[in-house]
């Protein structure tokens, strides 16, 4: 017994060097706004419109994949999650649906970076290499295209329309966050999100949940 609990004891630092996280003040994080792009947001369109466009791309594609990113800052010595507002209403994180054949963690920088920032052409390979992708913390499962997600596989999903994959995005001390002028970028405590689904819907509410089994180490001005 005792050569087991000296072999946990060395074991149980390096589970939560693994595990931890820092995070930085809000303070240290520029925003901004940018012109939206030309064409309907997403947030924006009619259900009908919505239904229209994931059918087509399921009848094309197959199984559609989305990818969103988990960002945390610190404001009064407290974790908050970066949330994209539509229209002062439904709460996104950023993210969205990869292309046909794209690998995930360089979809996930494609869609940070034009959820986020404000690059052309030229700016694009070179910003979206400043994301730091983590570790796959949740994956979701919807049986059809507006039903609500599962956090599991059920076995009446024959044909599931959608996976959403939740990815942990570790932020530097610093950097500015450009938005377009149609969204919000607000930083929401996570007591808040907790458990709270008929504000933030099951996935982003299920958050505080996923990030038990980190360690925050909140860096402090």
């Amino acid at each position: 017994m005792g050569l087991e609990m000296e072999v946990m004891s060395e074991a149980a630092p390096a589970a939560a060097r693994e595990h931890g996280l820092d995070i930085y003040p809000l303070t240290r994080y520029y925003f901004g706004a940018r012109d939206a792009a030309a064409g309907v947001p997403r947030g924006l369109e009619t259900a009908a419109d919505r239904a229209l466009r994931l059918k087509a791309n399921f009848a094309a594609h197959g199984l559609r994949t989305s990818v969103h990113g988990v960002l945390l800052v610190e404001l009064l010595d407290h974790p908050h999650l970066l949330l994209l507002q539509v229209r002062n209403s439904s709460f996104l994180l950023p993210g969205g649906r990869l292309r046909p054949g794209e690998e995930e963690v360089q979809g996930l920088k494609r869609k940070l970076s034009s959820k986020l920032s404000f690059v052309d052409d030229d700016q694009a390979i070179e910003e979206e290499d400043e994301w730091q992708i983590g570790e796959c913390i949740g994956m979701w499962w919807r049986s059809e295209f507006e039903a609500i997600p599962f956090p599991y596989m059920p076995p009446s999903f024959r044909a599931p329309k959608e996976c959403i994959k939740l990815f942990l995005i570790r932020l530097p001390m610093s950097r500015q966050f450009i938005v377009p002028r149609n969204m919000k970028l607000l930083a929401v405590p996570l007591s808040q999100i907790h458990g709270n689904a008929q504000v933030y819907g099951p996935i982003i509410s299920g958050i505080p949940n996923l990030l038990s089994k980190f360690s925050f180490n909140v860096i402090s001005d």
